[in-house]
């Protein structure tokens, strides 16, 4: 009889990540039935054709200068590079470590602040009208004009690229957030109370809930626009990082680096936005169930 209670709620408890990892397989599934995979594929050949083509093979005027696809990923592959920079060499893995910890700072504290501030925007018109309109005059100022600042308030030279890439996303973050309460519809809110829910309860049973697809789509947003401002932050102050390699490359006249260098900006940016999705998918099993039906 113990055994078969023990059984039961081992079944019991593997109900749910059975059932998750059956939709996303679905979904997975269903993607690779589609066309979607394959006009992937297609777009990524044509750019890529275009770039062997406009470069080695027509040599396009304005295409002179630039190195060629089969140079840069010689490159790239080489155990032995030219310009000392491969996979194959250890400053390569430097430059991504050090950028991807400058996004995990920075990502986690607009993360931090920017979603119970968002959330407060939205759920609070008082504290909107205190807080929004100076908001809305901060959030237009390039990244690029921050740069004296920052380098003027922090010491040293991690700390204002770590302000420059947190400043974007925070805002992203916000806005984003901020929207998603203002998308509930209030007759949710109405309904909680009328059932003796406290203000407290429907804020954290409605409001953020329901709010939480809003949260994520800025996350993914927020994370884009923080890799924009690291590169930006890294030619200015940095020391190491992809976008200092980049910023240098160009200085030194060591073109495929510069190629390398943005190609994997690129790959860990897609990277970093897709962990951000999965644990989007994972928080939220009922919008992953919806758009499971829904496919």
């Amino acid at each position: 009889m113990h055994d078969t209670v023990l059984n039961t709620d081992a079944a019991t408890s593997q109900g749910p990540e059975v059932t998750t990892m059956g939709l996303t397989m679905y979904r997975l599934s269903t993607w690779l039935k589609s066309p979607r995979p394959y006009l992937m594929f297609i777009g990524f050949a044509i750019v890529l054709g275009f770039w062997y083509l406009a470069v080695e093979v027509w040599k396009l005027p304005r295409f002179e200068d630039m190195p060629g696809l089969t140079e840069v990923f010689g490159e790239w592959f080489n155990k032995d590079p030219i310009y000392g920079l491969s996979v194959y060499t250890p400053e390569y893995y430097t430059h991504i470590g050090i950028s991807l910890r400058r996004i995990a700072y920075a990502f986690l504290l607009a993360t931090g602040l920017g979603v119970p501030l968002g959330l407060f925007l939205g759920w609070s018109k008082t504290f909107r009208e205190f807080i929004f309109p100076l908001f809305e005059v901060l959030r237009p100022i390039p990244i690029l004009a921050w740069v004296p600042l920052a380098i003027i308030i922090f010491a040293g030279s991690e700390s204002p690229v770590v302000f420059l890439t947190f400043l974007a996303s925070f805002f992203a973050t916000t806005l984003n957030t901020m929207l998603g309460v203002e998308s509930i519809d209030e007759s949710y809110s109405r309904a909680a109370s009328c059932l003796g829910a406290s203000r407290w309860q429907v804020f954290r049973h409605v409001v953020i809930p329901g709010a939480m697809p809003y949260i994520f789509t800025g996350l993914q947003i927020s994370i884009g626009v923080a890799w924009f401002s690291l590169v930006a932050g890294e030619m200015v102050s940095g020391q190491f990082g992809l976008g200092y390699l980049i910023n240098t490359s160009y200085m030194m006249v060591e073109y495929p680096k510069i190629i390398i260098g943005m190609i994997t900006l690129g790959i860990v940016g897609f990277a970093s936005s897709a962990m951000v999705r999965v644990l989007g998918d994972y928080l939220m099993q009922w919008r992953v169930r919806e758009l499971a039906l829904g496919d």
